[in-house]
């Protein structure tokens, strides 16, 4: 893994993670670490433990061996109102949105905020309505699940997760099912969320071409262990065959998709006008579980 020389501190840090389910062992020692700020795309292949990575994050589910710490706390071990502290500070858009049925789009973004705060009703309000035009949703408000398109769901799903003002995002799987006009909007509308709130985040996702021009680093979760991490100008360059096997024809997707002289936000992304090939001899940190 690349060795990080800036002024920052991890904001989550999984160290030697194990865990499996009615014997199959999932994960074999993961270790990753997200600096805070940093938005990271976690890839790898369908079943491979990408989601169950997320829950231990959110502390949904406990370690068998090693820990998880977001912002230096072990939230595997964190239980009442220390777990529940920390959970306040986590915001997590579930692959289908997981919005309530019987409840409008006003009343499931609201909901974080009348179960887990004091606010007032009118300062809830406030926030709901504000976080509900911040993702394009204005006049949608007093609308059911069943009555809008799954774009829109999407985005009322995202607006509920971000109306605490979290510090840490967790993505799973958030443009599954969408056409692709639709998709691009949702990664595009993560950026410019990203930008407002400057929140530490992991985003699982299939689509690393499309997600690639918004995120800092991209990981790759097989055979039970971070197999390779790096930028996504490391994932172009790198000679690894299990990487190059799983990109296959996304590199070319990935070069068609970044935007041109698009550097973001993030402090490890490369300076402009940077090859792969100058990348990789500089410190390609993919190339198999080292």
């Amino acid at each position: 893994m690349r060795s990080y020389n800036l002024d920052y501190f991890a904001m989550i840090e999984i160290e030697n993670l194990h865990k499996s389910f009615d014997g199959h062992q999932v994960f074999r020692g993961v270790s990753l670490e997200i600096p805070k700020g940093t938005v990271l795309a976690l890839i790898g292949r369908s079943g491979c433990g990408k989601s169950v990575l997320l829950k231990h994050v959110a502390g949904l589910i406990k370690p068998e061996k090693g820990r998880v710490t977001v912002d230096g706390e072990d939230i595997g071990r964190a239980r009442g109102k220390a777990l529940t502290s920390l959970r306040t500070r986590l915001g997590f858009l579930f692959q289908g949105g997981a919005l309530f049925d019987s409840m409008t789009l006003f009343e499931n973004v609201a909901f974080p905020l009348k179960e887990k705060t004091r606010l007032s009703d009118r300062l809830i309000q406030e926030r709901v309505f504000r976080e509900i035009e911040n993702v394009g949703l204005s006049g949608s408000e007093y609308k059911y699940p069943s009555q809008i398109s799954g774009g829109m769901l999407k985005r009322a799903a995202l607006a509920r997760s971000l109306v605490s003002d979290p510090e840490i995002m967790l993505f799973d799987e958030p443009t599954t099912g969408l056409d692709p006009v639709t998709g691009q909007s949702i990664i595009e509308l993560i950026d410019a969320c990203r930008q407002r709130i400057h929140f530490t985040a992991i985003i699982v996702t299939h689509e690393i071409a499309r997600v690639a021009p918004v995120v800092d680093r991209i990981a790759m979760l097989h055979d039970g262990v971070i197999w390779a991490e790096g930028t996504a100008f490391d994932f172009y360059a790198s000679e690894d065959p299990m990487v190059r096997t799983f990109m296959g024809d996304r590199i070319n997707e990935i070069r068609k998709m970044q935007r041109p002289g698009d550097q973001g936000g993030g402090p490890a992304r490369p300076p402009a006008g940077a090859t792969a090939g100058a990348l990789a001899d500089s410190g390609n940190s993919t190339g198999g579980n080292q």
